[in-house]
Order: C-alpha cells, then structure tokens, then sequence
C-alpha cells in the first residue's frame, strides 16, 4: 500500500493540492502541520539524506527570517534598531519566520515529489496532452543521475592513469576537473542526439500513435479519492469560516480557537499524513504476512 503504488493521477492530484495549501495558508498551525507532515514524509521516502536536507533549511528559515525583519518595517511592537536606525518589529520578524517555513515546506514536498512521482508517471500523465514536451521532461528528470553517474565512472578511469579530480596540485585539480567537465558535457550533448534518433525511429512524433500504459485505476484509488475529496471539503470549508486567516500587519491578529477549529486543523493533518499512514499501514501487514510465512 505504498503511495507511489497509487496512479498517477491520484499522486498528482494530492501533490499540487498540499502544496497549494502549503503556499495559501498563513495561519501557524496549518504552517506546523505542512512543516512536520512534510519533514516526516522527507525522511521516510530518503531516509538519512532526507534528515540532512531537511536539516540544512532549518538554518535558513532562521536566516530569511532574520533578513525579512531587517528590509520589511511594519507592525507597532518594536524590538530594536538596525544599524541604520529602521525598527526592527516583533511582526516582521514572525511573518519573515512564516514566510520562511512555508518555502522550507514547499522544498520538502518537492523531494517527496521527486522521490514518488517517477519519469514513466510523468510521460503518462503528460503523454496524451503533449506527448513531446512530457519526454522532453522525462529524459531532464533521468539525466541528473545518469549524468553523476557516468561522471563517477569517468572520474574512476581517470584515477588509474593519475588524472582523478583530486590528484596533484591545485592547478592539476583543476585541470582534471575541466578535463572531466568536457568529456561528461560532450557525452551529454551526443546522449541527446542518440535519444532524439531512437524516439524518431520509433515514430514517436507519428499522429495517432498511442503509448502502453500499465496503471489502471481501480477500486482502491477510488476510495483515495473519497477521502481526499472529504478532506478537501473540510478544508475549504474552514476557509470560507476564516479559519485559516490572521493578520501580520499592523499587529498579529489571529481567529480565536474554538472546537470547532480543532476538526480543521485534525482535517488538513489527516490529508498531509495520507501517505505516510498508507506506507505504515502497508509495512505492517507486510510484515505480518512474512510471518506467517
């Protein structure tokens, strides 16, 4: 039950929708909700190289913070003075801290994106719409990793006749690496060539042609789509009700809580957590099953 085993179309559809949310909504706890669900999911779907990344923005939501409040003067609680006489304002400061979180968020849904949403999806989705702009974006998507790849192994034989990246002196270094640099620029330029010749020989520009496909969109996606769907409904619904509005200038001024507050915020939660309760639940009975094996 892993969320990438879902379609395509439900993985794009709750993507493009929590980021939407994540980007639209200023209020603090639907900001800490977008931040953690986010943070958690990055770090399940990349493991180690997803707590790094992840850690890597924290300091940079402090420092945009930071800099917001120093060029951004508004609100009445003074905290301060620049070096040039500005206020430095309490309001300023957590609305740069918000600001900051919710691009920190986007960032960490996008590698959750990345990690879910696989080339093969990306030519499905865009393949009837405008079949040559989505193999245009696949073959970007699959030519990073090849690219390190091969850089790697060009860098490997290059070792063995002592001209590897971090051989000799500086200026050999040097050397090496643009030595390096050349010969991966031109086995990329020539990879496109040979790409665009196979995909012509295969008539892919044809008018008419169709692709094979292997996902279909069964009863387990349709009941994804109800709980999206009654989520989303909550959601907006706390929208219209101005649940999720606050303001930062001139002062912070936010809803006040009431119980009714909690269903939304418990709605947007459960849609965020979606994934990762589906790759829990979906290990647990793996390995219930393994089991009894």
């Amino acid at each position: 039950m892993r969320f990438d085993s879902y379609h395509p179309t439900i993985n794009f559809v709750f993507f493009v929708s929590v980021i939407c949310f994540t980007i639209l909504f200023k209020h603090p706890v639907f900001i800490a909700i977008s931040y953690v669900t986010g943070f958690v999911y990055s770090i399940k779907l990349n493991r180690i190289k997803g707590l790094v990344f992840n850690a890597v923005l924290i300091p940079f939501i402090a420092a945009f913070a930071f800099y917001y409040s120093q060029f951004e003067h508004f609100g009445v609680t003074n905290l301060g003075q620049t070096a040039i006489g500005n206020a430095v304002t309490l309001e300023a400061l957590v609305f740069g801290l918000a600001i900051g979180t919710i691009i920190a968020s986007v960032i960490m849904w996008l590698s959750c994106v990345h990690a879910v949403v696989t080339a093969d999806k990306v030519i499905y989705l865009m393949g009837r719409i405008a079949p040559r702009l989505s193999l245009f974006i696949s073959i970007i998507l699959r030519m990073g990793p090849k690219i390190k790849e091969r850089a790697s192994k060009i860098n490997t034989a290059q070792k063995a006749i002592g001209r590897g990246t971090k051989q000799g002196n500086v200026i050999r270094r040097v050397q090496n690496a643009v030595r390096l640099l050349s010969i991966v620029t031109t086995w990329t330029m020539e990879n496109f060539v040979e790409s665009s010749d196979s995909m012509r020989s295969r008539g892919y520009a044809l008018k008419g042609r169709t692709a094979f496909s292997i996902y279909r969109f069964d009863n387990r996606d349709r009941g994804f789509v109800i709980v999206i769907f009654c989520a989303f409904t909550v959601i907006l619904a706390g929208y219209a009700l101005d649940q999720m509005r606050i303001l930062y200038d001139p002062q912070i001024i936010i809803n006040p809580v009431t119980s009714l507050s909690y269903v939304f915020y418990a709605a947007y939660a459960s849609l965020c957590l979606l994934p990762i309760m589906l790759q829990i639940v979906g290990e647990c009975k793996f390995k219930r099953l393994k089991k009894r094996l």
